[in-house]
């Protein structure tokens, strides 16, 4: 194992630790108000509920490496739609009313990062499917 598959695993599972822990929060504080947020910014209110068990269990299956780039594809489009729906219009950093989108802007490189790393050895894909 080299430097880089060292570093596409902890990239991997702090990933998938952030999506996860945020799926489950979107459930724990009530997922009535995620419901509510997305119809007040016109989005379908079924929608936070589809994001958030792309997210919680997205980021468990990643964690694990299971369908790493799949998983890696439905966060970029996550977060693609979190930018320029909601967060854009404070800006990088925020407008002191509303935090800015640097953090779905580094979720968004790592995901795509994951797209098209190689699958790691320390994955279940890669002990599931491997040809070896």
């Amino acid at each position: 194992m080299n430097k880089n598959e060292v570093g596409t695993v902890i990239l991997r599972v702090v990933l998938g630790l952030v999506f996860s822990a945020h799926g489950l929060s979107k459930f724990q504080e009530g997922i009535t108000n995620a419901v509510g947020f997305f119809d007040s910014i016109g989005i379908p209110g079924f929608m936070a509920y589809v994001i958030a068990l792309i997210e919680l269990i997205g980021g468990i299956a990643i964690i694990l490496g299971i369908g790493t780039r799949i998983v890696a594809v439905l966060f970029a489009v996550i977060m693609l739609g979190a930018i320029f729906t909601v967060k854009l219009s404070a800006g990088l950093l925020g407008n002191g009313q509303m935090a800015g989108y640097e953090l779905e802007l580094a979720l968004l490189a790592m995901s795509i990062y994951l797209v098209f790393a190689n699958k790691s050895v320390f994955s279940l894909d890669n002990k599931l499917f491997s040809s070896k």
